[in-house]
């Protein structure tokens, strides 16, 4: 991304501002994402007759974590704290919830970061430009969805092997789709499609998750001040927030942990990916079903200084995880065992990166032998509704669900959990997992290797792209009053 934010091109921009009039489209500032209280009282008055999937303009201000979906307006930050009784640990485990942004996960949020700063810079030519979303999940549908609402073209690429609901949404919202070879895994193969409609047009721009600061900036500013005041919420008087656990992915999510780093010094961030391929922990490779999270490379937005530990989740448990806390059964054998009825009726808002995250979480806890004074955040992502046909394909496989065997799961992936596959990482191991950078974004895919080397040794770096947000802010007001629908 050109860090130089002055106008690029001033007819796109004129274009865009025009596309924006006509559609009624005013743009969220970041301020206002990350503070809803403070969006204008016209637009929430209007966001309560308004459905959060519609495709409306409006919508774009439900991108952030405080939608009240019983009222339609700005309510309390969604969360879900995950009990002892779940967990067998004493650490409070609490996780953000991402099934109440628009499209049901929060990955909407990364994709206006990398939007809207172009748009309002005069990067992006909406007469011309498809909007395309390279993905490995919700990353393409949160894409799709923000193109709609800004009337955009878009374009989703995604592995062939991700779940159905996903393939069935983009094509109902009009996006043109590709499905490349393999699954969760497999992100070279969507580098290289991107690379080919590139090759055949420049009217495909694309948002790579994975290289695009607004996805990290999103997340950073946003996400980590969410938790930051969450946490000053539900805190008790001799709590710490000890941790923040994410899956690695495309590396936006866990950019909250250097916004927390800066309140909370000793804070520990945890970096989540699968067993079956472990690029951090082991720079390995391989195949899994923890579908959203991205593997094989580290991409090039994730400021490894900042991760403390890594560790790998037998995709295994989160599929036991997602039966366990998805059938009737499971939900009356954790009622045996103690679990509120609430919490109960609220674990389908979990998909199952949400759960390789709780379970990363459990395995941080016993690591450090936490007790109930420490406080660890998590992402929960998604919910179950993306996933339904992951869950009739087990029970076809496995057969119906008991409650013996939801007692076998919850055993086996959350109770016994234990601490292996962890690692905390050193200096240098830190600056290996940076080093895999070279090899994807160098060899591969162009970069410069004195901005790989500056990202580890400039203390700069990292500080100023975080810090973009309040010029990004002015560029969207400003860009919002040339447009004059006077909101």
């Amino acid at each position: 991304m050109n860090w130089n934010w002055e106008t690029e091109n001033e007819d796109y921009l004129q274009r865009t501002i025009q596309r924006c009039r006509e559609n009624k489209i005013i743009l969220p500032t970041f301020n206002q994402l990350k503070n809803p209280n403070t969006i204008p009282a016209a637009i929430k008055k209007k966001l309560k007759e308004i459905d959060i999937d519609e495709i409306h303009p409006l919508n774009l201000f439900r991108i952030n974590w405080r939608n009240d979906v019983e009222t339609g307006g700005i309510g309390e930050i969604n969360y879900l704290e995950i009990p002892k009784e779940i967990t067998g640990v004493k650490a409070r485990i609490v996780g953000l919830i991402g099934k109440h942004f628009p499209t049901g996960a929060h990955k909407v949020g990364a994709t206006y970061g990398c939007l809207a700063p172009y748009m309002v810079t005069g990067k992006f030519n909406p007469d011309y430009h498809k909007a395309v979303w390279p993905s490995t999940g919700n990353y393409c549908r949160g894409g799709a969805f923000n193109s709609a609402l800004l009337a955009v073209h878009s374009v989703a690429i995604l592995p062939e092997e991700m779940s159905k609901e996903r393939f069935t949404w983009l094509k109902e919202i009009g996006s043109e789709v590709y499905a490349t070879p393999g699954c969760e895994s497999n992100v070279k193969e969507i580098y290289d499609k991107c690379h080919e409609l590139v090759a055949e047009s420049d009217e495909y721009l694309i948002f790579n998750q994975f290289d695009q600061f607004g996805n990290s900036v999103w997340h950073h500013e946003i996400t980590g001040f969410t938790i930051e005041d969450l946490f000053s919420k539900i805190k008790g008087e001799n709590d710490k927030l000890t941790a923040y656990v994410t899956a690695t992915g495309s590396a936006g999510t866990i950019a909250a942990g250097d916004y927390l780093k800066v309140k909370y010094p000793n804070l520990k961030v945890l970096a989540s990916e699968a067993l079956q391929c472990p690029t951090f922990l082991m720079n390995g490779f391989g195949a899994h079903r923890i579908e959203g999270i991205g593997d094989k490379h580290i991409p090039w937005i994730h400021n490894t200084k900042n991760t403390d530990l890594v560790c790998a989740i037998d995709d295994d448990h989160p599929m036991r995880g997602l039966r366990l806390f998805n059938e009737s059964a499971g939900h009356e054998y954790l009622n045996t065992i103690g679990v509120d009825e609430n919490v109960i009726s609220q674990l389908p808002k979990l998909g199952i990166s949400c759960i390789s995250n709780l379970i990363s979480s459990i395995k941080l806890a016993k690591y450090y032998e936490m007790n109930e004074n420490d406080v660890i955040f998590t992402i929960f992502t998604d919910s179950a509704e993306l996933y339904t046909s992951r869950l009739e394909e087990m029970n076809e496989a496995l057969g119906g669900y008991s409650v013996k065997q939801a007692e076998i799961d919850w055993n086996i992936a959350m109770k016994n959990q234990t601490i292996d596959y962890l690692k905390e990482l050193s200096y240098y191991d830190k600056k290996t997992v940076h080093n895999l950078k070279y090899f994807t974004w160098v060899e591969q895919q162009g970069k410069e290797v004195e901005e790989l080397n500056a990202q580890w040794y400039d203390e700069g770096y990292w500080k100023k792209r975080f810090s973009v947000v309040d010029e990004w802010d002015k560029l969207i007001e400003k860009f919002n009053e040339k447009v004059g629908l006077g909101i």
